[in-house]
């Protein structure tokens, strides 16, 4: 059956010369793509009627059938409800940047006796955020200097209220115990405002500072305190020699931008700046990049990177970017910025002098990034090509495994987990807390974490594949595999009938030494074949096996260990809910609860003696 081919002049004959946003659908309602245009007539039609678009651009146009459109009342706001439906619609071809990760910060509470802490998420007004950080790594190498130097509290609050003696981070010279009163508020508020002058990176005011209180001291013969100054002066020293790339103009905070292209691939360069301290830098391989022109990149990084997170005042750009960039859509993207940030955001190409140093430094991070991607991608390609061979799949693309974990069938998980365009997809991943069986019955865990995870396939025509994904749970995988021997494939199969499902299915059993590289692979029809040690596909098979082990244990755990906490005290007699949950306030946690001496029991309203003396000898 033919199809009509699709007739785009009605609607480019009604398009306004307006702002707004546009939608590309195929016949079967998938999106192809989203854009904005300062004029909605001339954009779309030129995607008709120019001759010279890429080849990509041409197989996109080829499948249009449907076209949709949204006036907006500015570009501005075109563009923010361009990327806002690219991030919830994933168009197939859309430049997508995924990272959906919020960045880490250090935060400075507002308490009495202010905490020094890690932190992800929306910022609190009560207390005092310094960041974003590229990673966690980052951020708590900051934390453990910033203690090292100034010494200030890390612990909860519910520790730190029921303390009675100094803990080991005071022993270690790493907290100055403001939990037993061994600093003065004064005295501690002084080392918070030498934190905040040396996150704000100004490094000289805090230098200063320390001197002079070390020579105010000394002249008072204070001369312990003198010492304890003299050594926060040699560890700031330290840091500013050894941990920072350092800035000399000041207090900048700025992000830097660098772009490498290669073979097909694409790396963007993201470095942060704080308080003029380079922090490190964090690389992005965008999809469906791999014809689009180096501006188009950049700008379409700015938009979806910035416009749902903390933004600094100044974008480095290379030149080059500059010269490309349209200098209206440059302008309207750096005016929403400032909007959305409170603040005024400039988009600078001119990189002279230090800032010139930095996009270097951003530049050879994002060629060496592209340059390690390259190699394993290539590495990822070899092996999926030979198993595409192997099973005799050309398309197979997509592959999901599943893996059972539990401790004599206590806390039963189940994994799935996703392997995508040549690489693990742990956005996609899911576990399935089991429950309803028989403890420790492996068959009846897979059965149930498989029916959960496809039941949704059940209902979806196979004709739609991967467009018609719901948050990637609807996406049709190419090959399941099973952690396991035949019994568990036979439960797949099931699996499948009952659900009306084909699927592919093969399980990965350990072999009778359980040795890696001495796996088997077993099929539906019974049929079980070893692959050699050193085969690529047998490699690719037990990345993702392993994974799946990987990702099922780490839940497994997680959960195994939340319901010991709670059993532990609910086992003691005499300890209901009130209590337990009374000491699991007072002291923060089991693992406290469990260090507590009996006197310290005591302490907790409702706590008896026998009664402390029955939890210390249950708890020990």
């Amino acid at each position: 059956m033919s199809e009509d081919k699709f007739d785009p002049k009605p609607i480019l004959d009604s398009l306004p010369l307006l702002p707004g946003v546009y939608r590309y659908y195929d016949n079967k309602g998938a999106v192809l793509y989203v854009g904005k245009a300062n004029q909605l007539k001339k954009r779309v039609s030129s995607y008709f009627q120019k001759s010279n678009i890429s080849p990509r651009i041409r197989l996109m146009v080829s499948h249009i059938a449907r076209i949709e459109t949204t006036v907006t009342r500015s570009e501005a706001e075109a563009l923010l409800l361009e990327n806002n439906l690219i991030k919830s619609l994933k168009p197939r071809y859309n430049i997508l940047f995924r990272d959906d990760k919020s960045y880490p910060y250090i935060v400075l509470t507002g308490d009495q006796f202010p905490r020094l802490t890690y932190y992800r998420g929306t910022p609190n007004k009560q207390h005092q955020y310094f960041g974003p950080y590229p990673n966690a790594y980052a951020a708590k190498e900051s934390m453990q200097l910033l203690q090292r130097i100034f010494r200030i509290r890390t612990c909860e609050d519910s520790v730190y209220n029921n303390r009675t003696r100094p803990c080991l981070l005071h022993q270690i010279n790493r907290c100055t115990a403001p939990c037993v009163n061994l600093i003065s508020e004064v005295d501690y508020q002084t080392d918070i405002h030498c934190a905040v002058l040396l996150l704000q990176g100004k490094h000289q005011e805090v230098e200063r500072t320390l001197t002079a209180s070390m020579e105010q001291a000394a002249e008072q013969q204070h001369y312990e305190q003198a010492a304890v100054l003299r050594d926060q002066l040699r560890a700031l020293h330290t840091v500013q020699q050894k941990q920072f790339v350092e800035s000399t103009g000041g207090t900048t905070d700025a992000d830097i931008i660098a772009l490498a292209m290669s073979g097909g691939l694409v790396c963007v360069n993201l470095a942060m700046v704080r308080g003029g301290r380079h922090l490190g830098d964090k690389s992005f391989f965008p999809d469906h990049a791999e014809d689009m022109a180096a501006d188009e990149i950049v700008q379409a990084f700015i938009a979806q990177h910035y416009l749902s997170r903390a933004v600094p005042p100044l974008l480095v750009l290379a030149a080059e970017f500059g010269a490309r960039l349209d200098g209206h859509q440059d302008e309207t993207l750096a005016q929403l910025l400032s909007e959305q940030a409170g603040h005024q955001v400039r988009i600078s190409t001119a990189a002279s002098g230090e800032r010139r140093q930095w996009l270097e430094m951003a530049q050879r991070n994002a060629e060496l990034a592209l340059g390690q991607r390259s190699a394993q991608q290539g590495g990822q390609q070899l092996r999926l090509d030979r198993l595409r061979t192997w099973l005799d799949m050309p398309h197979l693309q997509r592959i999901e495994c599943f893996d059972i974990s539990h401790t004599m069938g206590e806390a039963t998980v189940a994994s799935c987990v996703v392997y995508e365009n040549l690489d693990m997809r742990s956005a996609q991943y899911r576990r399935y807390n089991i429950s309803g069986i028989t403890p420790g019955d492996d068959y009846a865990a897979m059965h149930q974490a498989l029916t959960r995870r496809y039941q949704k396939l059940s209902v979806i025509p196979e004709s739609t594949g991967h467009a018609r994904a719901v948050k990637d749970q609807g996406a049709r995988p190419d090959l399941i595999l099973i952690d396991g021997g035949l019994g568990q494939l036979h439960i797949a199969m099931q699996v499948m009938q009952e659900l009306g499902l084909d699927l592919a299915l093969v399980g990965v059993a350990k072999g009778v030494e359980r040795k890696a590289g001495m796996e088997q692979l077993i099929f539906p029809d019974g049929a079980a074949r070893q692959l050699p040690a050193d085969d690529p596909a047998l490699h690719l098979i037990q990345q993702i096996r392993d994974e799946a082990h990987r990702f099922a244990i780490t839940g497994h755990r997680a959960r195994r260990g939340k319901a010991r906490t709670a059993s532990s005290l609910e086992e003691i007699t005499g300890v209901g809910d009130k209590r337990r949950r009374s000491l699991l306030t007072h002291f923060g946690g089991l693992r406290e609860v469990a260090q507590a001496s009996v006197e310290q029991l005591c302490q907790v309203e409702g706590i008896s003696k026998s009664l402390a003396e029955t939890i210390y000898q249950q708890l020990h």
